[in-house]
Formats: C-alpha cells, sequence, structure tokens
C-alpha cells in the first residue's frame, strides 16, 4: 500500500531567499518539508529508486545529511532554483562533465520529475515550455493581450528596415550564463539604432520590439487563483526598472482590469502553469497595459505583497492532499 504523503519536497539551491519564505509558511502549519538540492548528487545526495514487479510506480529514498525521504511520501514539490549540475561536475574533463550532467539530468532529474501524484509548482518540464519568449508573445496575443511590434532574427537589413518604423529595443531571450570564475551578469533591455545593426547580427537569435511609451511598469504574481499587482515606477525613468537600484523603485497596489487577469489565468492553463510573474507596460497616453513577458519561476520575495504570496503558494502545494 502507498503511504499517505505528508512531505513537501523544495528543489533550489542553498541561498534561495524566495523558496525560504515559503518553507516558513509551510513550517507554521508544521507541514513536513525536506529541501533538496540535485546538485549535491554525490556524498551529500544520495538516492534510489526501483520500477517493475507488479509495480507501475518509481519507489524509493532520498537522502541528505538532515533528512531521508520516501518517494512515495512527497505529496508536493515546489521546483524553484537549484543549482545547475554543471557547477557540481566543474572539475571534471569537458566530455566526462557533458556526460556525468547528461547522466544525472536523465536519472535523478528524471526522478524527481515524475513523482507519482505529487503537486508540483510548477513542474519543470512546463517552466521549460513556458520560457520560450517566442511562444509567451504567441499565446498572449491571441488570448487578447496586447504585444509591442516584435521581431526575431539574425537579418541586419530586416533588423534596420524595423527600426525605421519607430523607436526599436533589443532584448536578450535568456539571462547571460555565469562566467567562468562564477562572477555574474546581465543584458538589460536597451535602445538600437539602425546605424548600430551591422553584420554580427547573423551571428545568432535576436529579438527586436518596438519601443513603448510608458508611463510605468506593473509586476502580477498570479499564484493559483490569487493575483498580486504592484505598479512599479523608476525615479530614473529607466527603460528597464531592473537595470537600476532596486531599493529606489516605488510600489504601488493597482487593480488589473478584468478581461486582464481572465487572460493571466487562461495563459496559465495553457502553460499549465499554476504560478506566474507577469511583466507589462503601462502606455502613456492610452494607460493601455502591454504584455511584455511572464517568467513561469520568476522572483518574488522582494515584492510588497511577499508574504502573502508564500501564504498562496503553500495553499497551492498542499490543496488536494494535506489535512
Amino acid at each position: 500500500m502507498r503511504p499517505s504523503p505528508q512531505t513537501v519536497l523544495v528543489i533550489t539551491s542553498a541561498e534561495d531567499v524566495t523558496a525560504n519564505l515559503v518553507i516558513e509558511a509551510l513550517n507554521m502549519r508544521q507541514v513536513h518539508v525536506a529541501r533538496v538540492d540535485p546538485a549535491d548528487i554525490g556524498a551529500e545526495l544520495v538516492f534510489s529508486a526501483s520500477i517493475g514487479d507488479g509495480c507501475g510506480e518509481w519507489a524509493g529514498r532520498l537522502r541528505t545529511p538532515s533528512r531521508d525521504i520516501a518517494l512515495a511520501e512527497v505529496g508536493a514539490v515546489y521546483h524553484r532554483r537549484p543549482t545547475s549540475y554543471s557547477a557540481r561536475f566543474a572539475h571534471l574533463p569537458a566530455q566526462q562533465r557533458t556526460f556525468a550532467v547528461t547522466e544525472a539530468q536523465h536519472g535523478l532529474g528524471g526522478i524527481l520529475n515524475s513523482l507519482h501524484g505529487a503537486v508540483y509548482v510548477n513542474h519543470p518540464a512546463d517552466i521549460r515550455r513556458a520560457d520560450f519568449k517566442v511562444a509567451q508573445l504567441q499565446v498572449a496575443s491571441r488570448l487578447g493581450l496586447r504585444i509591442p511590434r516584435t521581431l526575431v532574427t539574425n537579418d541586419a537589413e530586416q533588423a534596420r528596415r524595423f527600426a525605421e518604423h519607430s523607436p526599436m529595443i533589443y532584448k536578450s531571450f535568456r539571462g547571460v550564463p555565469h562566467a567562468s570564475d562564477g562572477s555574474a551578469s546581465a543584458i538589460w533591455t536597451q535602445r538600437v539604432t539602425p546605424q548600430e545593426l551591422d553584420d554580427s547580427v547573423a551571428v545568432t537569435a535576436h529579438l527586436f520590439q518596438q519601443e513603448v511609451r510608458k508611463a510605468a511598469d506593473a509586476r502580477v504574481t498570479v499564484i493559483g487563483r490569487n493575483v498580486f499587482a504592484s505598479r512599479i515606477s523608476s525615479p530614473d525613468g529607466a527603460l528597464d526598472w531592473r537595470s537600476g537600484d532596486w531599493e529606489k523603485l516605488v510600489h504601488d497596489p493597482i487593480d488589473v482590469p478584468e478581461p486582464i487577469n481572465r487572460a493571466l489565468h487562461a495563459y496559465l492553463d495553457r502553460f499549465g502553469l499554476v504560478f506566474g510573474a507577469f511583466d507589462f507596460a503601462l502606455e502613456t497616453d492610452s494607460g493601455q497595459w502591454i504584455f511584455i513577458e511572464c517568467n513561469p519561476n520568476g522572483q518574488w520575495a522582494w515584492l510588497p505583497d511577499s508574504d502573502a504570496m508564500a501564504h498562496a503558494i503553500a495553499d497551492v502545494l498542499l490543496e488536494g492532499w494535506w489535512p
């Protein structure tokens, strides 16, 4: 007989302060919580799982220095931001490193992504599918959300023609990978002129958009049926508010128009998500909401409603199985 679920598995790195808030909310409810970073695989994380002989579910255990968890006892998984497997195997030669990373992803990662009956917030496969900005813009547009005019290309001439019609911005599809020394960097959204575009555009894909003349930004975090929205103003009027001093950002509560609210829930349903951090630009003249992107695993601990968000995530994790 399968044991009754009793544990929430939090998959993330040790430094994840956002996950800490959810763990605190779960602890307040006396829920069993196990925090695991898959990149600890080795002496710090030992696992074993088996299937077959009439059993159609993976059965086994995960062991860390502080936890011994039966897979069958996991009722929910909060998948946040685990350390990359490549960091765990950085000491190996390139070929061996690639092999070890792939095996860990498919072995341990495969088990953690296949826990029978567990609630996932969000499932890694759904996060990956929803992480493509190209797909995000298409789904948002189909659901009736306004989006900026957008071009994805590696053709410099097409990019120059696109920029002739209105001010244009460039943004990266993903964040910049960490440097070999572990240091982080970023490419912020920036304005681009036709004169700046040369043959180097052909090297890889680029995302260009018509610049939105905005009065402010809005961050809308949807967790289950709960919606938390903040109007974000940057004192220096930065094109990308993430590039400045976050301590100086002004956050004000804002009501989400009902048509947008419905579209956001439909958006999450389309990707199989229960959490999404949506960014909008609030147009200067019309006040209309322009969809920019949705991070299916976005940060939220810095927002004014972070405590309420942590409890909303706890509610979703526990729904349907916790007494």
